[in-house]
């Protein structure tokens, strides 16, 4: 349990030469801090959240009842010629990826598993890295480049968005949250960042833009239009996710060169 505070983070070997590379490795940091409560990378994080979606596991949140963790399993039979100690279960993984089965039956072993080679296979750890860029931050950063997005906040949140609501196209994947955002705009709305956006054939500061996909974000979180989103009520109980970024705005840090501040999942101050 956190006191309310400031919690001052340092990353290890934080070196950046280039403003992408400092962006990524905050938009990764931050979206870790939501998903496991700090900066680290818990390749070897596994649980059963009750979502719908069965095991939940490894750095950007794979599971079992989305296909996700299976495709990581399928990059680490690559690395091992298939004999590791995902075989026994891969005919139960298949299954549940093709169905969309939020069922844990016949994974008994999978979490301890998953947790033991996090800890100590850095091939299972490549793997996980390669999907999460292949699956989530690459196509997040094709989308925001599709909408213009200039701004390291901006694009940071893309990223957050699609790790939690998916980059596929339904009804709370992060395409629909971004065309329902550029939909809303039907006249010019100027900004002080710096960065302005064509959408609709209107002038759209960009961080104008931004406070608008937070706001349909957040819409979302709280009344989710697919019904595997809906369980447990679980996204209503992350809003953090987007106050985070708000309070990133208020201070006005939208490129992140070499430093950045926002809220963890219980309001504290993280500095970056």
């Amino acid at each position: 349990m956190h006191t309310r505070g400031i919690l001052a983070l340092s990353l290890a070997a934080l070196v950046c030469a280039k403003l992408d590379g400092c962006a990524k490795t905050f938009a990764l940091a931050i979206t870790n801090v939501y998903e496991n409560g700090d900066t680290a990378f818990h390749f070897d994080y596994c649980e059963n959240l009750g979502d719908g979606r069965g095991y939940t596991s490894g750095i950007a949140g794979f599971c079992t009842g989305t296909g996700d963790a299976w495709e990581v399993i399928q990059q680490y039979h690559t690395f091992t010629g298939g004999n590791d100690a995902f075989t026994p279960m891969d005919s139960v993984l298949t299954k549940d990826a093709e169905n969309s089965d939020s069922s844990t039956k016949g994974l008994k072993s999978y979490c301890e598993v998953w947790g033991n080679l996090g800890n100590t296979d850095g091939r299972f750890r490549k793997a996980q890295t390669l999907l999460r860029d292949k699956l989530y931050f690459d196509p997040s950063q094709e989308y925001g480049d599709n909408v213009g997005l200039q701004l390291s906040i901006s694009q940071a949140q893309m990223y957050d968005a699609g790790i939690q609501h998916g980059t596929w196209t339904d009804k709370d994947g992060l395409p629909s949250l971004i065309d329902e955002t550029s939909a809303s705009f039907q006249n010019d709305s100027l900004g002080d960042s710096g960065s302005t956006l064509n959408i609709n054939g209107h002038q759209i500061d960009e961080i104008v833009w931004l406070q608008k996909f937070m706001d349909v974000r957040q819409d979302h979180l709280l009344h989710p239009q697919e019904p595997d989103n809906q369980k447990g009520n679980y996204w209503a109980q992350t809003l953090y996710r987007v106050r985070s970024y708000q309070y990133a705005i208020d201070q006005k840090e939208y490129m992140w060169t070499d430093s950045v501040s926002v809220l963890d999942n219980d309001g504290n101050l993280i500095c970056l």
